[in-house]
C-alpha cells in the first residue's frame, strides 16, 4: 500500500463516514460514485477538497469526470500522477 492510497483510504472513511474495514476491502475495481450511496453529487465536492488540502495538489475543474470517480484504482491512478508530477 502507498501513502497515497492509505491517505486515500483515510479520506473516504472521514469524508464519506465509512467504516475501516469496509474500506480496507476496496480494490482497484471497486465501483465509487454511483456504486456508494454515500457518495452523492454533494459528497464529491467535499472529497476533492478533502483530496486536494491532504495531498497537497490541485485537482482542476477539467479533470474531474465520471471516469474519474468511477472506481477506486482510476481515483487512486490519478492521484499517484498528480502526486508525483
Amino acid at each position: 500500500m502507498t501513502d497515497t492510497d492509505s491517505t486515500l483510504r483515510d479520506i473516504l472513511k472521514d469524508v464519506l463516514g465509512l467504516s475501516a474495514e469496509r474500506v480496507a476491502a476496496f480494490d482497484a475495481s471497486t465501483g465509487l460514485f454511483g456504486d456508494l450511496p454515500e457518495l452523492d453529487s454533494m459528497a464529491v465536492a467535499g472529497l476533492l477538497t478533502e483530496i486536494e488540502d491532504r495531498l497537497d495538489i490541485v485537482i482542476e475543474d477539467d479533470e474531474v469526470d465520471g471516469e474519474l470517480l468511477e472506481t477506486y484504482g482510476n481515483l487512486l491512478a490519478f492521484l499517484d500522477s498528480k502526486v508525483a508530477a
